[in-house]
């Protein structure tokens, strides 16, 4: 599969300049002050601490020093796994991964997570349909994912073959987009 030019472009300046990842928000946008709405969003950082089911997610982004990336203007498409996707991780590997001499593990896995720039559902499903059925996305760790279309929602698989669906789209952040995921990447 091949993957758009814009995808590449966005992933290289993004692991140039930073090198990290990003989570989720619920506040809406005001159609009428749009710009005035977007400074008072919360950032990833803010929306994944309020959301009550991405408390492994915050944990293991405190764990990997990468809350000020995420705060940072971005923009960045996180794919934001729940509590309950770290939960299907076999027995002790969150907790292993917390450990601090696996900070790099942790960090290859959260920014295996994010995609610079900000990609919608609308756009992904739409690059599905341009290339065939899916589309290769480079992620901010160098890894690519593969996005296809499962039903009326997007699917992501990972370089392992697991497939995980994009369980809410389109949570709108002041620095990117946040797709709810109902497991976790990992890294090949």
């Amino acid at each position: 599969m091949r993957t758009p030019s814009k995808f590449r472009a966005a992933a290289f300046a993004a692991v140039a300049a930073m090198g990290t990842f990003a989570a989720i928000s619920t506040a809406p946008v005001s159609a009428h002050n749009h710009k005035m709405a977007e400074k008072s969003q919360p950032n990833i950082v803010q929306t994944a601490m309020s959301t009550g089911v991405h408390n492994t997610l915050v944990a293991a982004v405190k764990a990997a020093g990468l809350v000020d990336t995420l705060a940072s203007p971005g923009p960045f498409t996180v794919f934001a796994p729940t509590d309950d996707a770290f939960s299907k991780l076999p027995d002790g590997t969150v907790d292993s991964l917390l450990k601090p001499e696996n900070k790099g593990t942790l960090t290859k896995v959260l920014t295996y997570h994010a995609v610079a720039g900000s990609v919608t559902a609308a756009d992904l499903l739409s690059m599905i349909d341009e290339n065939g059925g899916a589309v290769t996305i480079s992620t901010v760790a160098g890894d690519p994912l593969v996005a296809s279309k499962f039903g009326d929602t997007v699917a992501i698989t990972d370089a392992a073959g697991r497939t995980t669906v994009v369980s809410t789209a389109d949570v709108k952040t002041s620095n990117g987009v946040i797709h709810v995921t109902d497991g976790v990447f990992l890294p090949g």
